[in-house]
């Protein structure tokens, strides 16, 4: 008895240590067996959740036989969700521990593609749809060629590949055009600065794999110092060569894989989920990778009743199972600029939500300023977008903020070209809000 109560206290003292930062943790048994290797955004409140208050040495065995075996946790810190999930992936890969090959019955795991092509692309593979060859702990870069890849990453338990995707291609700008023929219009992502112009023949393919593929492969083997020292060189280089564009381009990636912004990459419907347990999700279809337009409304009669809307459209138009609608907590009297911030706070406060690649909002600059202020609160950049409607709604009056934004001029191009969808997503965004408050009201 005095053996379990110190194995409790000791294992108690270890978890008070835990720091409430994102990173990777570690189960071992008796014998020092890794037995399970875990990410999380908080240690902390990740760890503790495998153990609660009660029994000897205040904690108690929630999980049966798994929680039994652990005798030790370790963990290491990372300085992103990113890190914790390529961290983890590599570390499934070379110690193969128990209770995370008995997690891979259910389908759930991900992985990453860099495909065999002249300019290549990253693309999701799920777990059943490939079945990887086995090798000697260590030799990465053979176990990853397979027939149709030039590279595989992962397994990744439960990630959010939408958002991994939507976050790696701002990192390092790769193509998801099939095909090297220019077209005749550059690609959407070209015209965000998230694309180097495959699309449009503006980079060779060896320039594409050099500053492309080879910094993006580095990081995904989690080498991420390797990757910021090479971009520290891209940029020495090309002032040196007095191409000042590429300069400043090898100096935003560098300074944004810093700060690396990581909202949404974790599904929240697995992480919760305990390691060897089927998900329920297992039959979920792979998301197909898409364009993704927010709008956004207001809608109040007076001071009452005050609700706001969110659309969301991709290249095929209305994505109605994206629709929100918020109820208005926090604003007291008539301001929709104030009801606007909570609708985008609330919003952004869902991480489970894929970012977009654009914000509309329904309102002129003093809307546009406010939704601003709210990103760069979240440290997000995004182009943002108001159409000022006039008091018939028949003004739209483009307002446009790419502040903190490359290739400001290009999304301002890709606007105006594309102001009929951008006021189709206005309109649908008024319409739900309006129907929304329409039923609250009547219901009263």
């Amino acid at each position: 008895m005095k053996l379990v109560d110190s194995f409790f206290s000791r294992l108690a003292r270890k978890l008070a240590k835990l720091p409430n930062a994102t990173g990777v943790y570690f189960f071992y048994t008796a014998k020092q067996e890794l037995i399970y290797v875990g990410k999380a955004t908080s240690l902390r409140s990740r760890v503790r959740n495998y153990f609660s208050a009660g029994g000897k040495g205040g904690v108690r065995r929630p999980i049966g036989e798994f929680i039994r075996k652990i005798n030790d946790v370790k963990w290491q810190t990372t300085g992103s969700a990113l890190e914790a999930i390529i961290l983890e992936a590599n570390l499934i890969k070379k110690f193969q521990p128990r209770y995370n090959v008995l997690g891979k019955d259910d389908k759930s795991w991900n992985y990453l593609g860099v495909t065999k092509e002249a300019f290549p692309r990253l693309v999701p593979i799920r777990q059943q749809e490939y079945a990887l060859p086995q090798s000697k702990p260590g030799k990465q870069n053979k176990q990853n060629k397979i027939e149709e890849f030039v590279y595989v990453f992962g397994p990744y338990p439960g990630l959010n590949t939408t958002a991994a995707l939507a976050l790696l291609r701002k990192l390092f700008q790769f193509s998801t055009c099939q095909g090297a023929a220019p077209r005749r219009r550059p690609c959407f992502y070209y015209h965000l600065g998230q694309c180097r112009g495959v699309c449009t023949g503006a980079i060779t393919p060896a320039e594409y794999r050099r500053q492309v593929v080879r910094p993006l492969v580095l990081l995904l083997q989690g080498k991420k110092q390797s990757v910021l020292k090479f971009f520290a060189r891209e940029m020495k280089r090309a002032s040196r060569r007095q191409q000042f564009e590429e300069a400043a381009r090898a100096r935003d990636q560098l300074k944004q894989l810093r700060r690396i912004q990581d909202v949404a990459l974790l599904n929240r419907s697995f992480i919760g989920k305990e390691p060897g347990t089927p998900s329920l999700r297992s039959g979920q279809a792979r998301i197909k990778e898409q364009m993704r337009i927010e709008g956004y409304d207001i809608s109040n009669l007076g001071a009452t009743e005050k609700v706001g809307s969110m659309v969301v459209f991709d290249q095929s138009g209305p994505v109605k199972s994206g629709y929100r609608k918020f109820i208005i907590r926090t604003v007291t009297g008539q301001s929709d600029v104030d009801c606007l911030a909570e609708v985008l706070e609330r919003r952004l406060g869902h991480r489970d939500w894929p970012l977009p690649q654009l914000l509309l909002i329904d309102g002129g600059a003093p809307q546009v300023n406010r939704a601003r202020q709210v990103l760069a609160a979240h440290h997000l950049a995004l182009p943002l977008v108001g159409i000022a409607k006039g008091p018939q709604r028949k003004k739209n009056d483009f307002i446009l903020n790419t502040q903190g934004l490359a290739s400001s001029a290009a999304i301002r191009q890709w606007v105006e070209r594309h102001q009929v969808l951008l006021i189709q997503v206005r309109n649908e965004a008024h319409r739900f809000a309006i129907q929304f408050h329409r039923a609250r009201r009547d219901r009263v």
